[in-house]
Order: C-alpha cells, then structure tokens, then sequence
C-alpha cells in the first residue's frame, strides 16, 4: 500500500457553530497535537436548519432501485485519485447488490468525468448525470470543482456527496440540505499540519498555494495554527490551475530565505517539487499535503529523501481488510489493479451510506435519503453499531436504527453534513521517492 497512514494522528470534533481539535497519538514516534494550543474556528451558523427525516417516507424492505452518478475525475490535475475512488465506489455497490434479494434495494452507478477546473469537463459531465435522473451524485474530489457545480446538482434536487472534499466552505454553504462529505475538514489538517512543522523546530515558513477554494481554505489554516505555535509565514506566492511553470513563486518564496516550505498543490507538484528542490533547497524542510502526496518514482533517486507531509485517513492496520478486499473485487472485476488508495475508503463509505439512507426512508427520492444520512451515520438517535452494509441493513429491516461505522472512519455526520470526526498522519519520504509513516 503506498499511501500508509500512521503515527501522529488528530481527532476533529465540530459542531455548527464550532471546531475543537483534540489530539491523540496513535502510536510510535509521532506527537500528539495538544488541543490547548490549537485555534479554535468559530463558523456561521448553516444557512438553512436540516431536519432529519423521523418516519420512513415508504415501505422499508420494499423494491427500491437506487440509482447514483459519479462526478469523479478521470482527467485532470487530480487524474490520479480517479482508479481508487471509482473502484471504491464500483466494490460497495457489488455488496450491496449481492444482498439485494434480502433487502429489496438494488443500486445502479452512472460514472461521469468531473475533470479540473482547466479542462472543465463537468460542463457537460454533470448535465448527462442528472439527465440520468440519479439521486445523488459521488464527486468531485477537488474541493474548486465542486464548488462549481454544487448549484447544478443541489438546485436540481439532487445529493451531492463527496468523498475528498475539504474545504471548509462546504459547512456553511447553501445546498438546500442535500450536500455531504466523508473526508474531514481542511481546519483539521491546517491545524495538525502547522503545529507539526512548529515542532520540529521551524521558526519560518514559506507557502507555495494553488489558488482555489482547496489550495487557499488550507493556507489559511496552516498559516493560523503555524502562526499560533509562534512561527510566522514569510511569503505565500499562489499559482493557478493549468500553470505549467513556477519560478516566479519559488523565487518568491526562496527570496524570503524561510526555513521551511509546504507546496499546496495537485499534480503540479511533479513540476514545482524538483524545480524548487534543484534550487538548492533542502528537501528535508519541505512539506506537502494531501493533495500531492503521491509516490514519484520517475523523479531523481533521492530527491525527496526527508520531505514529509499530511494526510487525512485511517492507518494501514485499519484498512488492510478493506484494501485486500477491493484488490480482490478489482481483479475479478478484470480492470487495472490499483497502486494507490487514497480516498477509496471515503467512496466506499458514501455509496454505502446512501444506500443505508435510501434503505432506511424507503425511498430513492433525494429529500428522503437526504434526511436519513445523518441517522444512518450514527449522528443523530441511539443507533445499534454496524460496520457493513449487510450487518446495517440487517438492523434497519429489523425495525432498528443502524449506526454505520465506515472503513475511513466512524464518519458520524453533524446536521450540516460534515463528519464529525477524522484523522490526519504525518508521513516522510525515502530514497525511492515514496513515503512511509513518519518515525520521529
């Protein structure tokens, strides 16, 4: 697995009004973050109050046929994360049709291409989804792609739910109560990752930020809680998406002579990195986040020995299960086999919670699904454990309320659809250009 979590860990809890970070160490050399020194973030109020839905809106155990796009991306920037996400989402929807005979609920999935913000393929993506008449779209990875067809999707009655959205303007945004994401917030990382680069000695720092909701939402974030520990942020040169060349913000940065570096950036980070790191800095003080840290293996041997970074998600020994049986359903399934599995979790927890929503209201209807979310998540009632579709469905039909607990995490939806809980691990990069738990 190379994308393996562990170590010096955070557990976010928020409220609507609020954001507390408490820490926990899970294990090894890592540091826990001490919540008395971290920001806390005061948000609005939802602009629209979300009430669960308290009866089932038809008969549960009835014939459902579920039906759900994909707005994840295929080219782009953030190409990548598309084979995992997509076969998470393609792995949960064969448990839930293998029990289909018990549960009355079938699913279909409409994949679709959410692109970047360069090539804008969601233009005519997210239009043929909902013509597909989908109750919810999963998608977009990118936080600056959501934001551009959130209207689109939510104005149409339709769920968006995401499974690597960050940005914190999602908490607050209008979306008629039919937005959801089961990756934490970028106020959660942004405080782990600025406090970790202060204690590792850093008095200084540079920013190098792609200027989307994502690149900028993360800036912040880590610049507060860097700037709480003491420290001061010296330069924060943005780029856009699409640039291919990067001097201007390297010389910027590098010109402010700061101790360390953190790039927030997608795939353009196989250019910034080795062109900052030839420059003679030391990629021992050089940071990256969830959005490029990725293996590099056609970069120099040893060019990002040192580098380290964070990234939201479970630890390998949590996943293992999970990854061993996606690889099983993927070659089964014929498609290429996966080198990397990042958001997979948080795709297959959004399939199966959606359709433990629809299970749960008795209807495919997205209002429904929408106000059963937040109790098949644990986040509202007293609901009975689960950790499988199976197991959660077993409980619903049996007249109970399931508390699913997902393989990305308890996920434990708030009101405004933002898990209330997440964990983010520090990671350091080797001599083959691929990184492993940071040791301390």
């Amino acid at each position: 697995m190379v994308r393996s979590r562990k170590l010096f860990g955070a557990i976010a809890l928020t409220g609507a009004a609020a954001l507390t970070l408490a820490g926990c160490a899970s294990g090894g050399g890592g540091t826990s973050a001490d919540p008395s020194e971290e920001p806390e973030e005061t948000v609005a109020a939802p602009a629209v109050e979300c009430d669960p839905l308290t009866e089932p809106a038809g008969e549960v155990g009835g014939e459902l046929s579920l039906k759900i796009g994909t707005a994840l991306p295929q080219t782009g920037t953030l190409a990548f994360l598309g084979p995992p996400e997509i076969e998470g989402v393609n792995y949960a929807q064969s448990l839930i049709n293998e029990y289909a005979e018990t549960t009355g609920l079938s699913l279909d999935v409409v994949h679709g291409d959410s692109g970047d913000t360069d090539n804008k393929a969601y233009e005519t993506e997210i239009p043929r989804l909902l013509s597909e008449d989908v109750s919810a779209i999963v998608g977009a990875a990118s936080s600056g792609v959501s934001l551009q067809f959130i209207d689109d999707v939510t104005g149409a009655g339709v769920i968006q739910f995401s499974p690597a959205n960050t940005s914190d303007q999602f908490t607050t945004y209008e979306d008629d109560c039919l937005y959801f994401r089961t990756a934490p917030s970028d106020v959660l990382q942004g405080a782990v990752h600025g406090s970790f680069i202060a204690s590792q000695g850093y008095e200084t720092l540079g920013l190098i930020v792609l200027n989307d909701a994502y690149g900028t939402g993360l800036a912040k974030y880590i610049t507060e809680s860097f700037e709480g520990a003491g420290g001061e942020v010296v330069a924060d040169p943005t780029f856009n998406t699409g640039d291919t060349t990067f001097d201007a913000q390297i010389s910027e940065v590098l010109a402010a002579d700061p101790q360390a570096i953190t790039v927030i950036s997608f795939a353009e980070a196989e250019t910034l990195l080795p062109s900052l790191i030839e420059k003679g800095f030391d990629a021992e003080n050089v940071f990256l986040v969830d959005g490029n840290m990725a293996a590099y293996p056609d970069f120099p041997e040893g060019l990002l020995e040192g580098a380290k970074g964070t990234y939201p998600g479970p630890t390998p020994e949590d996943v293992q299960e999970f990854i061993d049986g996606l690889n099983a359903y993927v070659e089964e399934s014929g498609t290429t086999a996966l080198s990397d599995y990042t958001y997979a979790p948080e795709s297959f927890d959004a399939v199966n919670l959606l359709a433990l929503a629809s299970l749960a209201a008795g209807s495919t209807d997205p209002e429904a699904i929408s106000g059963k979310l937040q109790e098949v998540s644990g986040g509202i009632g007293d609901g009975e454990k689960c950790t499988t579709f199976a197991d959660c469905a077993d409980i619903i039909l049996a007249g109970g309320v399931a508390d699913y607990d997902g393989v990305s995490s308890p996920v434990t939806f708030d009101e405004v659809g933002d898990p209330t809980e997440g964990m983010i691990n520090v990671y350091e990069y080797g001599a083959d250009n691929t990184y492993s738990p940071y040791e301390g």
